[in-house]
């Protein structure tokens, strides 16, 4: 019997009770994203994430429409970049996504990178609201949100995060980040779920691989999904593409669970990316 998800698209409730794929195609650094997307689209893949900041939307947006698949059978995050955030700002560039996308709405809209006074927190996160209000997008969430600035969000009394979108992997597992969101009804999402292949070596995830007759990155993509982590992998390499799809079919053990735990690095030494300073002013409580 297989644990956890299984099948071949299994979805995710937010808490507005919008479905989310639990594995989508990231296209963060791609080389050419059109092309890659257009595979994954090929591959079954339904679900992409991009972001205004990585300047590919365009080619995102070609790739859905030469796809002829139904809008409806789509799932399309995309981002608002917080470097000159307030109202205006978040509703323009909502505006300017949707049209490279070629979409007159997207089923999630994040704030890419929280903001660190509160002001510009509060102007955004409206503007955010406006979206959802006029059925811009579908959903609304977070990226690289740490508690403080969850906690913040969620004292403004206004709509919930659907999604935190987070750094997330084997060698950073945000414990202490998951179990604010699980009292909220907030779902995580991994970005970098692979730790950019920094996980792929260690011995018992090796091991594990070697005993299932699975590659590495699909037995740690599988240790994600088990947890009902959203998982949005990327690549360029048509084989890896349908190589991170193929993971509906196996399952990992309890103690292959466990075993996996412990690769956690303390003090948040297995970080690769940026991490945001805590806001200075925190308006929920704890």
């Amino acid at each position: 019997m297989l644990h956890g998800p299984s099948g071949p698209d299994p979805h995710v409730t937010l808490n507005n009770g919008v479905r989310m794929p639990l594995l989508g195609f990231g296209v963060s650094e791609a080389h050419d994203a059109e092309a890659s997307v257009t595979e994954a689209l090929a591959q079954g893949y339904r679900s992409i994430d991009t972001a205004a900041v990585y300047g590919n939307e365009d080619g995102v947006g070609a790739a859905i429409a030469a796809s002829g698949l139904d809008r409806e059978d789509l799932f399309v995050t995309t981002k608002v970049w917080n470097g000159a955030a307030g109202c205006e700002h978040a509703l323009d560039c909502a505006a300017r996504s949707l049209e490279r996308l070629g979409l007159d709405h997207v089923d999630l809209y994040l704030v890419h990178w929280p903001s660190d006074g509160l002001d510009e927190c509060v102007a955004t996160w409206d503007a955010m609201e406006q979206l959802l209000d006029e059925g811009r997008t579908r959903a609304l969430g977070v990226s690289n949100f740490r508690a403080g600035h969850v906690r913040r969000v969620l004292g403004l009394g206004g709509t919930v995060p659907a999604v935190n979108q987070v750094e997330l992997h084997p060698h950073l597992q945000q414990r202490e980040l998951r179990a604010l969101h699980a009292a909220h009804g907030i779902t995580t999402e991994a970005w970098s779920p692979l730790g950019r292949g920094a996980v792929l070596d260690e011995p018992v995830l090796v091991a594990i691989a070697d005993r299932l007759g699975r590659s590495p990155a699909q037995v740690v993509l599988r240790w994600h999904l088990q947890q009902n982590t959203v998982v949005i992998p990327k690549s360029d390499t048509p084989a890896r593409i349908v190589e991170n799809r193929s993971v509906f079919d196996f399952a990992l053990t309890d103690d292959d669970m466990v075993a996996l735990a412990g690769l956690h690095v303390a003090n948040g030494a297995g970080r690769i990316g940026p991490m945001p300073d805590e806001p200075r002013l925190v308006t929920a409580p704890g």
